[in-house]
């Protein structure tokens, strides 16, 4: 969460010519890194005959932010992010 909280920061001070736009691509790289292990230890889907509930709706809104946060952050550099995304 403190990764997705500080990316108006970095995105929006970090110069977008390389190689000063090294600080984007490492926030970026920090926060895709942070949800796949946050993701597989917390997986946003119920599992077998485990009912959908709250921990599911917000795990599955912590995934929708990080997207809009890498999508963001890639536009910024440049970058079209994949529609999967």
């Amino acid at each position: 969460l403190a990764l997705l909280a500080d990316h108006d920061r970095v995105a929006h001070d970090a110069p977008r010519e390389a190689p000063l736009a090294l600080a984007l691509v490492r926030h970026l790289d920090a926060v895709a890194r942070a949800f796949g292990d946050f993701h597989d230890a917390c997986p946003p889907l119920p599992h077998g005959e485990q009912k959908p509930g709250a921990v599911h709706r917000t795990r599955l809104a912590l995934a929708e932010a990080t997207g809009a946060v890498l999508a963001d952050g890639l536009s910024q550099l440049g970058v079209t992010a994949p529609a999967h995304l």
